[in-house]
């Protein structure tokens, strides 16, 4: 069944309703915020605009008209704190920045449709300034710029509303898993140095519903859809040598889940590295040197010029995998939002005997220009 979109007014509604669920206690083990407080959630699903970056990043796999992984989709929100607010206390004055990517890869078309979005917000929570473009929820997931959102539902869910040029996203997202802390217990080193980390937590295996209208055809999901929230916030996430990172997200078929990534030197070689496996309740988190990207194949941007390896072979302490985009034009450009140009699309994940065990998205920032963040 599909989900209306909803309105500004009915978008608050559904924040303060959500606020008030929120009251549920939910406390995360051992990881510690820069004011030294243990994680917890919902509260931790939450903005945090004392940190400098931040992003909700939501991607996933639909099965339409009895087509499996028909369609790959993506929603990222983003958070950038404004560099400096002093003296400006108006309720004009931007303190924050937000900005949101989108985008649908069409399997059988091989084609990448996306949008994206930028707005200021001053920091007034709900959505009661109406001078704001866009605000964040501090006491549950909950983003909203203008037209496009994600929220938690009074019920627990998850929804995602999108309304771009030429596709609309209107999903809701049921968790079957617990929720996952990446690095040590939520803490995710990013780097050499101590201050180079974020804080990082995972919804893998997310149960995917309602409906994607590509160029005015509805496409309802069907039974097997999937998709992977990952959230992380920070305050010096990339050290001074790191160009990007190369990152995977798969939820596989036996409801295990496999993070892996890298941050990547100039003349490519991996800078840091980490991940994590989890089967069932039991998770392992990658150390520094544990996770090897090998590309196998690359594919030229005919837009950019980049140099994207579209193929990997991926070693991890749990297993060697190949990794393979379902199609090779997947290079986002947001230069009107963020300013970056970065591959991020829908993969396949398969086992050494050569079986299809998984499907996620893989993540290429750094290839076009260095990443900044």
């Amino acid at each position: 069944m599909p989900f209306p979109l909803l309105s500004r007014r009915q978008l608050v509604k559904t924040s303060m309703a959500t606020a008030t669920a929120a009251c549920l206690p939910f406390a995360a083990p051992a990881a510690t915020d820069k004011a030294g407080r243990p994680l917890a959630f919902p509260r931790d699903a939450g903005a945090h605009p004392d940190f400098q970056t931040e992003w909700w990043y939501v991607t996933g796999c639909a099965n339409v008209a009895g087509q499996v992984a028909a369609l790959g989709f993506q929603v990222t929100f983003f958070r950038r704190r404004v560099a400096s607010t002093q003296g400006l206390d108006s309720a004009l004055a931007a303190k924050q920045l937000l900005f949101a990517h989108a985008a649908v890869s069409d399997v059988a078309g091989k084609t990448l449709w996306s949008d994206q979005r930028i707005a200021r917000w001053s920091g007034t929570p709900g959505g009661d300034n109406p001078a704001d473009g866009a605000w964040a929820s501090v006491v549950d997931t909950g983003v909203v710029l203008r037209d496009w959102s994600l929220l938690r539902t009074p019920g627990g869910d998850l929804r995602a509303q999108v309304r771009a040029a030429d596709f609309v996203l209107e999903l809701r997202f049921t968790e079957t898993q617990p929720l996952l802390l990446q690095g040590d217990q939520g803490h995710s080193r990013k780097g050499p140095d101590a201050a180079q980390f974020s804080y990082y937590y995972s919804r893998p295996q997310l149960r995917a519903q309602g409906e994607i209208r590509l160029k005015g055809q509805r496409r309802a999901l069907e039974a097997g859809s999937s998709a992977w929230l990952d959230q992380e916030w920070s305050d010096a996430l990339l050290h001074p040598d790191a160009v990007g990172w190369d990152w995977v997200g798969i939820n596989l078929q036996d409801g295990s889940a496999l993070t892996a990534f890298r941050l990547r030197r100039k003349d490519g070689s991996a800078l840091w590295d980490g991940g994590s496996f989890r089967l069932g309740d039991r998770a392992l988190s990658f150390r520094a040197g544990d996770v090897v990207f090998e590309p196998e194949r690359l594919w030229r941007s005919p837009r950019t010029q980049a140099n994207y390896p579209v193929q990997w072979r991926l070693r991890t302490p749990t297993g060697s995998y190949t990794v393979k985009a379902v199609f090779d034009a997947q290079e986002l450009d947001s230069r009107n939002s963020t300013g970056a140009v970065y591959w991020e699309g829908l993969c396949e994940l398969w086992d050494n005997q050569q079986h299809l065990i998984g499907r996620g998205y893989l993540e290429m920032t750094g290839y076009a220009a260095p990443l900044v963040l």
